[in-house]
């Protein structure tokens, strides 16, 4: 449902949505952008530091005392749906998604939140934040406090601290030609989120998508010893995909007609709902790109997802095998 506002005696509908430039992960800096902006602040020396910079992991590691590695990350975003219990739960499970695709176990999760407050009343904030703790109860991992200020957006999302074997993670440069990539998530929420801002439409499939945790698909993958993985979020299957296989040395080929969606998404697609950041996910990967599809089909690939499924290097129970890796050739990653 729609947010409610009062203004003394008349009740008014508020559309979280309509009060964004964007919607969840889609509004994402680009990716080309983005790694120029953190070109020259990679390459960390210290003896601790497993995952940092250098390879756009899904979350740092450091190695402490005791043989543990502690993770850490950070997401953030604007409404995707205008409900703001949903979107609680949505930006939570997005957050925690970061944690699970490095194959580890979310300890501890602290509130990130930007709130108008001359527009939207606290009430709304608080169904907001009752959506955090909920799905981080779900997880098993405490909401404790954050960080909030007055914001002309709302934002919100989570800061979470992992833990996890630090031989066993699940990282992006770690996947070797010869194996299946898997996908544990139908694709579409980015056209469906867009048609849902531009019309009002609910899509309730889409949010369960979109809440469901990715732990039992990472636990799965680290019991079958699988060493690489990311999840599919802002950047889409086709970024996410080409900056496993660019950091991993390896090839991709991905075939379209194996490839998950949502019920709608390609009627969504046919009739404009696309975000900006799909168009630019696949303006990024597009010079590394070879394929024999259409370019909608390819759209699709590229789309923006928001608390997306894990793409694994290797086989999960429930995933879908969507292609293959191969040895690196002219091309990182080719769609037939």
């Amino acid at each position: 449902m729609s947010a409610i506002v009062k203004h003394g005696e008349h009740v008014e509908p508020v559309r979280l949505t309509q009060l964004a430039h964007g919607g969840g992960c889609a509004c994402k800096i680009p990716p080309g952008e983005l790694e120029e902006m953190v070109r020259d602040l990679t390459g960390s020396t210290h003896p601790d530091l497993i995952v940092g910079l250098d390879t756009g992991d899904d979350a740092a590691a450091v190695r402490i005392e005791g043989g543990i590695a502690v993770l850490a990350t950070a997401d953030f975003f604007t409404p995707v749906v205008d409900d703001p219990y949903d979107w609680g739960r949505i930006a939570a499970a997005n957050a925690l998604s970061d944690i699970y695709a490095m194959g580890g176990r979310p300890v501890l999760a602290v509130n990130l939140l930007g709130w108008p407050r001359g527009v939207l009343p606290p009430e709304l904030a608080a169904e907001v934040l009752r959506g955090g703790l909920d799905v981080g109860r779900l997880a098993g991992c405490p909401v404790a406090g954050g960080h909030s200020i007055d914001d002309p957006e709302p934002k919100y999302g989570m800061a979470v601290t992992g833990i996890a074997d630090p031989d066993r993670l699940l990282r992006n440069d770690a996947a070797v030609a010869g194996l299946p990539l898997s996908l544990t998530k139908p694709l579409g929420v980015g056209v469906l989120n867009n048609r849902h801002k531009a019309t009002g439409e609910v899509f309730a499939h889409a949010v369960a998508s979109m809440v469901a945790l990715n732990d039992v698909a990472s636990a799965a993958a680290v019991a079958a010893g699988v060493r690489a993985a990311t999840d599919v979020t802002g950047f889409g299957l086709l970024g996410h995909l080409y900056k496993m296989a660019r950091a991993s040395g390896v090839s991709a080929v991905v075939d379209a007609a194996a490839v998950p969606y949502l019920e709608g998404a390609r009627e969504s697609l046919a009739a404009g709902f696309v975000p900006g950041g799909s168009r630019r996910n696949l303006d990024w990967v597009r010079p590394h790109l070879d394929a024999s599809v259409r370019e909608d089909e390819l759209v699709l690939l590229a789309d923006a997802q928001t608390s997306g499924g894990l793409l694994v290097a290797g086989e999960v129970p429930g995933g879908t095998v969507i292609g293959e890796l191969v040895p690196r050739g002219e091309h990182v990653v080719m769609v037939r």
